[in-house]
């Protein structure tokens, strides 16, 4: 009863899919849209092969991608596979098209990786695979072009564990003794399988198929899709292990896309993750969105519904507002970064037209395809596309004239640079014309490479209210910032809020964005800062004897490598080059390899510019003629606002700084270490005081005198120097627990501390040839009788029990220092009257530091003045009574 209740409970709360969500991905030419034509034709999809040579593909629909012979755009058609119905997703190969692709991985349930049999595990494909794995999505393989001549199934599969994962497993097997060689290789892959093997058990269909969704397996199968050969084992095995997914039943989709459709309606693509949807149906509480219609797309032709359940791929019409990676319902937005555009090229209208409207139809583009930015210079009155790479230009032409019938060319390309800062900085913004009010301070701090700009508040909410700082974190997020440099986006930086001020009658919400936006810039002015340049991630494969000439070329091309690997006859390097050096090599590399060279690059990311000054130098970018962001900040006076530059902003801000704040520390510490010494000054007027009212005025005794030590005869001025002996008594914890390095350390080891001391005074006793007592307490050790030991050159007290140092110190004191010249070590004031009064001289902590310190000098600059010479000799190393004792 109770498993029952559970179960009622589960499914209450959870709702099988109705679908399976398949992609289809590949390096551009491994026969992707050729097995996806295969098996549309083997589920009876299609009644005719199409191919893409032919331009007759079924996925291949638009105009431009059967002139080209490449997926473009993502496409879906709708099949059964044995009896599981399935959306099956052909993204693009191209890497130009990479963030299609990407954004396509948001909803699958399962991947199909195609891998070229005559190219093996290519670069692109290890990317691939990279995304596959951070997008935890079971897969698929399936190795084409079996059928032509050099290709070698055992081999291959040796590659795809060796550059993928040694959990690929090969599914294609004959005859009972393979099927038993594969039950006891697929066992190995879970711990659970392998005991259940042991004992006898064979794995199951369901084994298999868990292991292959919590990716522990990865089923390879083998075969040419032109020829059909193999594909029918491979749906076979799809059919066999795939699952449908379990979703809640609450309403959630992710958007994926955003596309027209040929009579310009917005279409919103999206795969319910969650409930069912329905027409009409309001998609997500914060906006007003609803699905005026909702279609299954299948090729170009589409089916109209009135509701989609879980795990469905479907298009809206109706929503205004959405973008790729939304999240409805209970789905959360993505996470996952939009691949961002490297190259700039400026748009040139081949017929006169509105260059601002165009920018605005423009905007459509950029809204169904997020990696595409456009950029409106508005002091040119010009249009900048940021987009991927040449292939994607070649595109977008096509689309403009297809879409708007405007005829456009590109001007010369240009790269994307982004820049950053190389140490923190307070930025300081303020903006405060008649009747309005806001100062803030932000503290810029570089960050990892990759990372982006992060944004979070350390301010107090008693000196700026935290609907204030909420509305700032609001301005840096909206707007890209541009860096002083060359004017191009900052990025790789954490940006926090540390302080912030409101007028409470005139402030405004824009208040706070001029001086946000100013902070910023005003902080890029004050630091360093870094150029930063995209880098491309190659793979290049030559024959060997051409290995040298690449390398030389990529040395060339600033770029950096891993050592060659020799694969066969040929050479394969892999490493990174700026994408500004690498522009055009391919061509370069097919020509002197004669067609035989391959090269493979996928963006890495952005790194320090190997060219800083000359690109700097060639932008010409400056940062005060940018009047859209100026570095400055506006103060009010007699009643009107005034600009102050970048440089005095922080002479007029109202708010002190973390400098200001770290300047009025270190006065308050100097102002308390004023205080210390007046205060121990004072201490020393009182002692003499006490010592007065003590043993009497003390006219004719100079014992208390403040004496001046004399560093040629080793006495102090002032003082009528005793015959005898001199003695050092040091107050040991007194002294440790007065000097700061001893101190620390003793917090750690005690033990430590005493052994430090002891060192010191070792070689302080070595030259001053006094006798030194160093005293330690050990009155609370039970039963301790106390010990005097021999430590090198000075003596070490440790007393017994219920005796003080202080007490040790003053009966010590007393029996000597009538016929020696005794000295104490201690800044405990009340020892320091007792034995000034039985005649003894006092040394402070701090004093018998000092000591120390300018004995080191004095040993130091005898040693310098000593003759350097090969030999040592008697006269030089003999004491100088020694030698005037024989005239």
């Amino acid at each position: 009863m109770e498993n029952t209740s559970k179960n009622r409970e589960k499914n209450a709360s959870q709702k099988q899919a109705e679908h399976i969500c398949v992609g289809i991905l590949a390096h551009v030419d491994a026969g992707k849209t050729t097995l996806a034509e295969g098996i549309l034709y083997q589920t009876g999809q299609i009644r005719k092969l199409g191919r893409v040579d032919h331009k007759d593909a079924f996925l291949d629909t638009h105009a431009m991608e059967k002139k080209r012979g490449i997926t473009i755009f993502s496409k879906q058609a709708e099949l059964t596979i044995g009896e599981k119905e399935v959306t099956l997703l052909d993204t693009p190969g191209h890497v130009d098209f990479s963030a299609e692709m990407e954004r396509t991985l948001q909803v699958l349930d399962y991947a199909v990786l195609v891998i070229s049999g005559s190219d093996g595990v290519q670069g692109h494909v290890e990317t691939l695979w990279h995304l596959l794995k951070c997008y935890d999505i079971p897969t698929f393989l399936f190795v084409n072009k079996m059928d032509l001549e050099g290709t070698d199934r055992e081999q291959l599969m040796g590659e795809l564990k060796e550059r993928l994962s040694d959990d690929c497993e090969d599914f294609m097997r004959d005859g009972e003794q393979a099927d038993e060689e594969f039950c006891e290789r697929l066992s190995l892959h879970d711990e659970t399988l392998l005991e259940e093997y042991l004992e006898g058990n064979m794995p199951g269909r369901e084994d298999i198929a868990g292991l292959v969704k919590e990716r522990k397996l990865f089923p390879c199968f083998f075969g040419s899709a032109l020829k059909m050969e193999g594909v029918q084992q491979f749906l076979d095995g799809l059919d066999r292990y795939m699952e449908y997914p379990v979703y809640p039943r609450e309403f959630g989709a992710r958007v994926y896309k955003i596309s027209r459709d040929s009579s310009g309606m917005r279409l919103t693509h999206l795969k319910v993750t969650g409930g069912t949807l329905k027409v009409k149906m309001r998609l997500d509480e914060t906006s007003e969105d609803k699905a005026e219609q909702i279609r299954i797309y299948s090729g170009t032709g589409f089916q109209n519904v009135t509701e989609a359940g879980p795990g469905t791929i479907c298009a809206l019409i109706g929503p205004r507002t959405s973008y790729a990676g939304q999240g409805l319902g209970i789905e959360k937005q993505s996470e996952a970064p939009i691949l961002e555009p490297v190259l700039t090229y400026r748009l040139q209208p081949q017929v006169d037209c509105d260059m601002h409207s165009l920018c605005l139809k423009l905007r459509q583009l950029e809204e169904e395809i997020p990696e595409m930015h456009i950029v409106w210079q508005e002091e040119l009155s010009e249009i900048h596309i940021q987009i991927m790479g040449e292939v994607q230009m070649d595109i977008l032409k096509a689309l403009i004239l297809e879409r708007f019938g405007v005829p456009v060319s590109f001007g010369e390309g240009s790269i994307v640079y982004k820049e950053t800062i190389a140490a923190p900085v307070e930025g300081v913004g303020h903006f405060e014309p008649l009747r309005h009010y806001a100062e803030v301070h932000l503290l810029l701090e570089p960050g990892e490479r990759g990372e982006g700009l992060q944004f979070a508040a350390e301010c107090s909410e008693d000196m700026l209210d935290v609907n204030w700082q909420r509305l700032i974190l609001t301005h840096l997020e909206e707007k890209k910032h541009r860096g002083v440099l060359t004017g191009s986006e900052i990025t790789d930086m954490k940006i926090t809020l540390i302080a912030g001020r409101a007028h409470q009658k005139h402030t405004e919400g824009g208040d706070f964005r001029q001086a946000t936006y100013r902070a910023v810039r005003q902080g890029l002015r004050k630091t360093e800062s870094v150029l930063l340049e995209p880098v491309y991630e190659f793979r290049i494969e030559v024959p060997r004897e051409q290995i040298g000439r690449v390398l030389a070329d990529v040395q060339r091309m600033s770029g950096s490598f891993e050592p060659p690997v020799a694969e066969g006859d040929r050479m394969i390097l892999t490493g990174s080059a700026p994408v500004v050096c690498m522009r055009g090599y391919q061509t370069e590399l097919l020509s002197f390899t004669g067609g035989r060279g391959r090269f493979f690059c996928t963006l890495k990311g952005y790194e320090p510019c190997h060219n800083q000054e000359e690109i700097v130098e060639k932008m010409g970018y400056d940062p005060e003629a940018d009047t859209d962001n100026p570095t400055g900040s506006v103060f009010c006076a007699h009643g009107a606002g005034f600009t102050v530059s970048w440089d005095q902003v922080e002479d007029y801000m109202h708010v002190e700084g973390i400098r200001k704040r770290e300047e009025a520390e270190e006065v308050s510490e100097l102002e308390d270490r004023k205080h210390r010494v007046h205060t121990a000054m004072a201490d020393e007027e009182e002692l003499k005081a006490i010592f007065a009212r003590t043993y009497g005025s003390g006219e004719k005794r100079t014992a208390w005198k403040r004496t001046v030590h004399s560093e040629s005869s080793g006495t102090y001025r002032g003082e009528k120097k005793k015959k005898g002996k001199e003695y050092l008594l040091v107050d040991g914890y007194n002294i440790i627990f007065a000097w700061e390095d001893l101190k620390e350390l003793a917090k750690e080891n005690i033990e430590a501390a005493r052994g430090k001391l002891m060192d010191v005074l070792c070689n302080y006793q070595g030259y001053r040839k006094m006798t030194l007592i160093l005293v330690f307490d050990a009155y609370k050790v039970p039963g301790y009788t106390g010990e005097v030991q021999k430590y090198h050159n000075i003596y070490v007290v440790y007393t017994k029990e219920a005796e003080t140092a202080d007490q040790y110190i003053e009966k010590t004191v007393h029996e000597i220092s009538k016929e020696h010249q005794v000295t104490v070590a201690t800044s405990d004031g009340l020892e320091q009257i007792i034995i000034m009064g039985q005649g003894a001289r006092r040394l402070s902590a701090q004093g018998l530091l000092r000591e120390i310190k300018d004995t080191g000098k004095e040993m130091r600059l005898q040693h310098m003045d000593r003759p350097v010479s090969g030999k040592a000799y008697l006269s030089e190393i003999m004491p100088d009574d020694v030698l005037n004792s024989g005239e």
